[in-house]
C-alpha cells in the first residue's frame, strides 16, 4: 500500500528565452525539440533511469498545431525517454508549468509516485498566443456575461485603481532589465540554462535574448501606450468602468517597456520522493512546503497572485516575513506592485534577478523557469525559503513554497 511522503525537488534546467517572433533564434526550433531539449537535459545531468520516471507533466498554453496532441508524451518519446514514461499536458494559462510542478508534487505527497518530471514549453514565435480560440473572448453571449476585457486593459485597470503612475511602472522596468543583466554578467543563471543546439549540434541560442540592459526612463517613457486604442474604439474601457464604476475612466500606462515580452522556451524539474533519490543516487535541493491556486474577479483578472500566495502561506503556518526570497511573473509591471504592496513586501526580496519584462514569458514555462531560478538564487545566497506566485488569465492566480535542504 502506498503512503503519503514528501515532494523533493532535485534538479531543474531551463533553456534560454528566445524572442517569440519570426526573426526570434528559437523560431527555427520546435516546440517538441525545445521541450525534449529541457528533458533530455535534467536526464543527463541526473542520470536517472526515465524507466521509473511515473509522469512526464508539462505546462503549454496554446496546445494546438506543433504544441498540440499531448506535447509532454511526445516530447518525452523524442527526449529517448522510456516508453514505460507517460506524460501530460497542463493549462492554467499563465501559471501552467507551475502547476504542472504543484501536481508532480501533489502525486508525491499522495504517495502515488515516486519520480515525475515537470515543467513547461511554449513557442510563442511558431504556435501564437489566443492560437486554440475559446469561448470566453470569441462567444459575444459568453465575453458579455463575463466582463470580458483583455489583459492589457485589465494591468491598466489596476494601475488606475491603485493609483500607480507610468513612472511608477517605468521605474520598476528599468529596474528589471538591470537585474537581469547583472544576474548574467554574474552568472547566476548558469547552473540552470542549457544551450538549444540544433541537428548538428551546433548551438542555436546560449543566453535570455531579449534584455534590454540600455533601457532607461527616458526610452520607456517615448513609447506609446499599448492598450489605449483599444479601450477606446473597442470598448473595453467601459466594460471595465461597468465592472467598476469607481473608475472614472482608465489610465493606459501600460506599453511593451513595461510589460512581459513575447518569447519562446522550456523548463524541466526533477521532483522525487526520498526514498526515490536514495535508489537513484540524487541529492535533494529543496522540498516543496506548500502549493495554491485561487479564483479572482476575471475582470481585472491579475490581482490572484496575493491571494495565491497568502492561501499557500496559511496552509505552511507561515507568513510573508518568513519568505527570503519571491519570484512573481512580470506579466505587467502594475501586478508586481500590486502584489508587493498587499503583502507589504519590499523590491529587494522579489524578483532580485529581473523577470519577464526583461527575459520574456513563455506561457506554460514561466512557472516552471521561476522555480529553479528562486532555488538557485535560494542556494547561492545561502537563505532557506523562496515563493513563487503568478497571476492568472480569467481572474486565477497559483502559488508554490519551497524550502531548501
Amino acid at each position: 500500500m502506498s503512503t503519503a511522503s514528501g515532494a523533493y525537488v532535485y534538479d531543474a534546467v531551463r533553456t534560454p528565452r528566445g524572442r517569440g517572433r519570426r526573426d526570434g533564434a528559437l523560431h527555427a526550433v520546435t516546440p517538441v525539440d525545445l521541450a525534449a531539449t529541457a528533458l533530455r537535459a535534467i536526464r543527463d545531468r541526473q542520470g536517472f533511469d526515465t524507466a521509473a520516471v511515473d509522469d512526464v507533466v508539462l505546462g503549454c498554453v496554446e496546445a494546438v498545431g506543433e504544441q498540440g496532441m499531448n506535447i509532454a508524451r511526445i516530447a518525452a518519446l523524442v527526449a529517448g525517454y522510456d516508453l514505460a514514461a507517460p506524460g501530460m499536458q497542463v493549462n492554467r494559462f499563465c501559471s501552467s508549468g507551475l502547476d504542472a510542478c504543484n501536481i508532480a508534487a501533489a502525486q508525491l505527497m499522495a504517495g502515488q509516485s515516486e519520480l515525475v518530471v515537470a515543467g513547461g514549453v511554449e513557442s510563442m514565435s511558431r504556435v501564437p498566443m489566443a492560437s486554440s480560440g475559446g469561448a470566453w473572448s470569441l462567444d459575444p453571449q459568453v465575453a458579455f456575461s463575463t466582463c470580458f476585457v483583455p489583459q492589457g486593459i485589465s494591468a491598466d485597470g489596476i494601475a488606475t485603481l491603485h493609483g500607480y503612475a507610468r513612472g511608477d511602472l517605468d521605474a520598476y522596468a528599468v529596474e528589471s532589465q538591470r537585474r537581469a543583466q547583472r544576474a548574467w554578467d554574474e552568472g547566476c543563471f548558469a547552473r540552470s540554462v542549457v544551450p538549444v543546439t540544433d541537428t548538428n549540434d551546433l548551438p542555436v541560442l546560449g543566453r535570455d535574448e531579449t534584455i534590454r540592459a540600455d533601457t532607461t526612463l527616458e526610452s520607456l517613457a517615448a513609447l506609446r501606450p499599448s492598450f489605449a486604442e483599444q479601450g477606446a474604439t473597442l470598448g473595453f474601457d467601459s466594460v471595465l468602468i461597468q465592472r467598476y464604476p469607481e473608475l472614472e475612466r482608465v489610465d493606459h500606462v501600460h506599453h511593451a517597456g513595461n510589460s512581459s515580452g513575447i518569447a519562446d522556451g522550456a523548463a524541466a524539474v526533477l521532483f522525487g520522493s526520498r526514498e526515490a533519490g536514495v535508489r537513484h543516487g540524487l541529492r535533494p535541493r529543496a522540498r516543496i512546503v506548500s502549493f495554491a491556486s485561487v479564483g479572482t474577479e476575471p475582470t481585472i483578472m491579475l490581482t490572484g497572485p496575493a491571494p495565491a500566495a497568502e492561501k499557500a502561506l496559511r496552509r505552511a503556518g507561515m507568513a510573508s516575513a518568513d519568505i527570503d526570497l519571491f519570484e512573481v511573473n512580470e506579466a505587467f509591471a502594475a501586478v508586481v506592485l500590486h502584489f508587493m504592496n498587499v503583502l507589504g513586501v519590499a523590491h529587494d526580496r522579489v524578483n532580485v534577478n529581473g523577470g519577464a519584462i526583461a527575459m520574456g514569458h513563455p506561457l506554460g514555462a514561466t512557472g516552471a523557469m521561476l522555480l529553479g531560478t528562486v532555488l538557485d538564487e535560494l542556494e547561492r545566497r545561502d537563505l532557506a525559503t523562496g515563493l513563487v506566485t503568478l497571476c492568472v488569465g480569467a481572474g486565477m492566480g497559483t502559488a508554490t513554497i519551497i524550502e531548501r535542504i
